[in-house]
């Protein structure tokens, strides 16, 4: 009992600070676009402020079930993936092929979130349902195939295989720089951040499916939002950047955990600003716009990306 309570208790802590990192970064985001826009912004903190308030305040607006528990699925969701992505090359859970697992699981959170902003019945959060869903089938053909590329040169489908072999051979965006192009492209339109921040739309659909939500609902897509900044910008660096991972914990022990832990949020930070300055300068495609860009260039990238994996490992 006292080595499954430990478990929760670090699975707990795990969780709370990949938050943590999310909203952190949020506000980095928030704070860097306003001085690009040439405005003093809000404190990088600004967001633990705002989740604070909103988990304590109650929402006026209730509609079903199925709006009610909608937060906690899409949050549930984002904490399983959590759990299941390496940072810093540790990791709560692991299995076998576990790249086609993440993938199964990066679904449950939308389909929460679009279940909850359907159930609301609001003519504006069907419409952001409708260009977040178009926006996924969109961005997912060439990530897809980034992934067969990974999979393909690695031969695994094994996360934890996956950084050890970036370990001892180099990261995989020296040999794959193609394949890496085509992920930060499909990545932009997994974070939904410009030009591809059609679903929410705050001037043309008042936030689309967020336009419902408010108090403890609101709180909750707060922190659903700050999760998914951590994993889609993990997910990226354990692909491509080997993890963040650069020093043997079996030989360096806690100094090594540490160390890569400092070099897995370096990464990911820059992953992030990579997203939050092109969000600050390029304006929003409209949904048909992005559909035809992510079926042309990134997927023609993704493509020949496979082609260089295939011959690089024959």
């Amino acid at each position: 009992m006292t080595v499954m309570l430990e478990n929760w208790l670090v699975s707990a802590l795990y969780v709370f600070l990949a938050i943590c990192v999310g909203l952190l970064f949020g506000g980095i985001a928030r704070k860097v676009t306003a001085r690009i826009q040439n405005r003093v912004g809000p404190p990088v903190y600004q967001n633990f402020i705002d989740v604070g308030k909103l988990l304590t305040k109650k929402s006026n607006i209730r509609h079903n079930w199925i709006f009610d528990f909608a937060p906690v699925f899409a949050l549930s969701g984002v904490i399983m993936i959590l759990l299941y992505l390496p940072m810093g090359g540790y990791r709560m859970f692991a299995s076998k092929g576990d790249l086609i697992l993440l993938m199964y699981i990066m679904v449950i959170p939308a389909l929460g979130f679009a279940l909850g902003a359907g159930a609301s019945m609001n003519p504006n959060a069907g419409v952001g349902v409708m260009r977040a869903l178009t926006l996924m089938l969109s961005y997912e053909m060439p990530f897809v195939i980034v992934l067969l590329s990974v999979m393909i040169y690695y031969d695994t489908a094994s996360l934890t295989t996956l950084l050890g072999k970036q370990f001892s051979v180099g990261w995989a965006i020296v040999a794959l720089p193609i394949s890496a192009v085509a992920a930060d492209m499909a990545l932009q339109g997994m974070m939904m951040e410009k030009p591809f921040d059609i679903p929410i739309a705050p001037h043309e659909i008042a936030s689309g499916p967020l336009v419902e939500f408010g108090g403890k609902y609101l709180g909750m897509l707060m922190l659903y939002s700050a999760g998914g900044i951590v994993v889609e910008t993990s997910l990226f660096v354990d692909l491509f950047l080997g993890g963040g991972v650069v020093l043997d914990p079996a030989v360096y022990g806690f100094w090594a955990y540490l160390v890569n832990y400092v070099v897995w949020f370096a990464l990911i930070l820059a992953v992030w600003l990579i997203a939050v300055f092109v969000n600050a300068v390029f304006p929003r495609f409209r949904i048909e716009q992005a559909f035809k860009f992510y079926w042309k260039w990134p997927t023609v990238i993704a493509i020949l990306g496979l082609v260089q994996a295939y011959f690089l490992k024959g």
